[in-house]
């Protein structure tokens, strides 16, 4: 089916990685692992209280050797965070060790998705749309290089942004084969 041992998402926070990666991963019979959960289930705290504690550069280790530890399984879906491609090695491993599809959404989508959420250092204090902007400014162009495709989850609900992006695999493996 697909030729890709896992398939890793990548995106900004509010792609919808999480909802739309659990049930893609039903849909395809793969294993669903979200990265920050899993790092919470290691560590046995929360995420926010990891950037306390160790700041970004001490999570971004733990990030690192998550991330370099899960690329070794098979018949995973993955949902990275939204930082994971900030480190070159992990984009390297991201790409050698499955398919990778970029969730894009607009920063409106994001602020609309995110507006309850407080469980986000990168945007505790300040202006949330202007952080947004300046993470989607690094960010972005470091999707774009590791992606194999870009789907667009701006306004889609879970169901819709499900099947789209199923389609959308299909397609591309069905290339691929054919190639």
């Amino acid at each position: 089916m697909n030729p890709a041992s896992n398939i890793i998402l990548i995106g900004p926070m509010g792609a919808g990685k999480t909802s739309i990666g659990k049930r893609l991963a039903g849909l395809l019979g793969l294993h669903f692992v979200d990265a920050d959960h899993r790092l919470e289930e290691i560590t046995g705290v929360a995420v926010p209280l990891i950037f306390e504690c160790e700041g970004e550069a001490g999570f971004r280790q733990r990030e690192s050797q998550l991330i370099n530890e899960l690329c070794q399984g098979k018949n995973q879906l993955i949902a990275t965070g939204g930082g994971a491609v900030l480190s070159e090695d992990n984009r390297k491993s991201l790409q050698q060790h499955g398919f990778v599809v970029y969730l894009q959404v607009t920063v409106e989508q994001q602020l609309e998705r995110l507006a309850r959420d407080r469980s986000r250092p990168l945007l505790a204090g300040g202006d949330k749309r202007e952080k947004l902007l300046k993470l989607a400014d690094i960010r972005h162009p470091l999707y774009l290089e590791i992606a194999d495709l870009v789907f667009q989850s701006n306004d889609n609900s879970v169901t819709n942004a499900v099947a789209g992006l199923h389609l959308q695999l299909q397609h591309q493996w069905q290339r691929a084969e054919a190639a």
